[in-house]
């Protein structure tokens, strides 16, 4: 257990700034760019919606095991679990985009309740997207740093939002799939 480093954890916070607008800005600009439509001779990757929500499947089940193991007092398993959740919300961002840079978009077919339901889990999911970027950074930052008592106190409130995040990921993914082309 190190020294906490506030220096460090400052200069770190200017990059969580930074990140945290504009990977959301990014996504979206990307998100409006299909290449496809602007003339690229490109396939589909019609492919990476499995892929991408069995990737955020796999970051709730690696989220739940990094609390386990740290309430075991297992704090190197519990990092090492940590930046594979990171990793993985990375590479589920990588294909997300990429699908749909190359892919039009699939509405959603249902009809009467489950057609509420379906936009209120897309909703609160994309929403939740978006606020849980400088959540995980800040969170990140304050363990690398050396600053437990506050990664503890943020990492109360990250933990449920980024499962919640990986959940309906793949609740999302379930519910438009008869509806992919």
């Amino acid at each position: 257990m190190g020294r906490v480093d506030i220096e460090k954890e400052r200069k770190y916070n200017k990059w969580i700034v930074v990140l945290s607008v504009l990977i959301p800005l990014t996504v979206a600009a990307l998100f409006g760019v299909n290449l496809r439509r602007l003339g690229f001779d490109v396939e589909p990757l019609t492919f990476l919606p499995p892929i991408y929500a069995t990737t955020n499947g796999i970051t709730a089940i690696v989220l739940i095991l990094a609390v386990v193991a740290i309430k075991n007092k297992n704090r190197k398993l519990h990092e090492n679990l940590m930046k594979f959740a990171i990793a993985l919300s990375v590479a589920f961002l990588v294909m997300y985009v990429a699908y749909h840079m190359t892919s039009d978009s699939t509405k959603f077919g249902g009809e009467g309740v489950i057609k509420y339901i379906y936009y209120f889990i897309l909703i609160t999911h994309i929403l939740l997207s978006i606020v849980i970027i400088p959540f995980v950074l800040i969170t990140y930052v304050r363990a690398i740093t050396n600053n437990f008592e506050r990664h503890k106190k943020i990492a109360k409130i990250t933990f449920p939002m980024w499962l919640y995040v990986a959940i309906t990921g793949v609740i999302v993914y379930f519910m438009i799939s008869p509806y992919y082309v």
